[in-house]
């Protein structure tokens, strides 16, 4: 009942995330560099770095600081890394400064511990409560100014500590409950609360009545799929109890849904759909999209969002559009001259499948 993300940097790490997505692993191509992870505040119960090399501690410790932004109050993050374990002048020294960083951070210690090999690690809770924070000596790093709508898309790494949220000293509640309960951050307002509800209910007659059985797709042939417009979850959490995983992808232009689709249990990525995805060729085995190509920016490109969805999934993987009668003709002919096999139904959904086509002497091979 755990389900985890795998980030890594593409030119460093030998084409990790590809294996990983290939063995059906949910991951993504990022790098803590110097721009904010594209995850809201507060989103993750717990970060792991193993054979970790990330500098935590310089630049005035950003890196770190950006962990602690995307990590839940009370959640955790297990560091294994040389620093934690050898002893030589250089070592001891990044060691220190980690000390003194996750002091001033106000991160507990939970544990220090050795394997019989030697190898250690260290596990860091973050606090729940913004009083260490009041009673600390000095105010460095600084808490965060604003605690407004999340918007880490190409934003700069921040020096700073973000704020708690109200009510951080709770946690969500256990799976699956999670995946049903009213989310922790989901504004108390009933028109959002019904929203909520109204598109969880939707999502679970839709995919049960229509998506399941009569739109010729053989799910038996899906492990990961994205949802181009997750809105709140709702169309994850229908699937919930298939072996797959959805990434739930959240429009920067659009409301921002993310923090309760991680407060669900789920996991997703804001994303701009005028650029290319951050992941490898060919990894997805089913897209979704809910009226994307009809509520485009002017700046995007229909053909442009179709080949970057020709990109991302597999050869044999599918795509299930649901678009007006005009936009489902329109992008139809598209998938077409990019040799998919394309099915309409109900002149609302689009169903198209990937072929494994190559060009060969300028004919096409199927």
């Amino acid at each position: 009942n755990v389900l985890t993300m795998s980030f890594a940097p593409k030119d460093e790490h030998e084409a990790q995330i590809q294996f990983a997505l290939e063995r059906g692993i949910p991951a993504i191509l990022s790098v803590i560099g110097t721009q904010q992870l594209s995850f809201p505040n507060d989103a993750y119960d717990l970060i792991h770095c193993a054979r970790c090399r990330v500098p935590w501690h310089e630049d005035g410790g950003k890196p770190l600081l950006e962990l602690n932004r995307v990590l839940r109050p009370g959640g955790f993050f297990v560091w294994s890394a040389t620093p934690v374990y050898l002893n030589d002048e250089r070592h001891v020294s990044i060691w220190n400064s980690m000390v003194a960083l996750t002091q001033s951070m106000c991160w507990k210690m939970v544990t220090k511990a050795m394997a019989p090999t030697g190898v250690g690690l260290v596990v860091y809770q973050k606090p729940t409560s913004p009083s260490c924070y009041k009673e600390r000596q000095k105010n460095d790093p600084p808490m965060c100014r604003t605690t407004a709508r999340n918007a880490s898309w190409y934003t700069p790494l921040q020096r700073c500590l973000s704020r708690l949220p109200g009510g951080a000293s709770r946690w969500p509640p256990f799976w699956p409950e999670r995946l049903t309960a009213k989310p922790l951050r989901l504004p108390p307002t009933l028109f959002v609360e019904e929203l909520f509800h109204n598109d969880t209910k939707y999502w679970s007659d839709v995919v049960s009545n229509v998506y399941l059985g009569g739109l010729g797709i053989n799910w038996t042939t899906v492990r990961n799929v994205m949802d181009m417009t997750a809105s709140h979850g709702g169309f994850a959490v229908a699937l919930a109890n298939m072996p797959l995983w959805v990434m739930n992808v959240v429009r920067i232009h659009e409301p921002d849904t993310l923090p309760t689709i991680f407060d669900r249990g789920l996991i997703g990525v804001y994303h701009d759909w005028c650029e290319s995805f951050s992941t490898y060729p060919r990894t997805y085995d089913l897209l979704h999209s809910v009226f994307l190509f009809s509520n485009l920016p002017e700046r995007c490109n229909v053909i442009d969002l179709a080949v970057e969805m020709d990109r991302v999934v597999r050869p044999g993987g599918w795509i299930l559009v649901q678009e007006s009668k005009e936009m489902i003709r329109k992008i139809g002919a598209i998938f077409r001259s990019l040799q998919w096999s394309v099915n309409f139904y109900n002149d609302r959904y689009m169903v198209g499948k990937k072929s494994f086509w190559r060009p060969n002497g300028g004919e096409i091979q199927r």
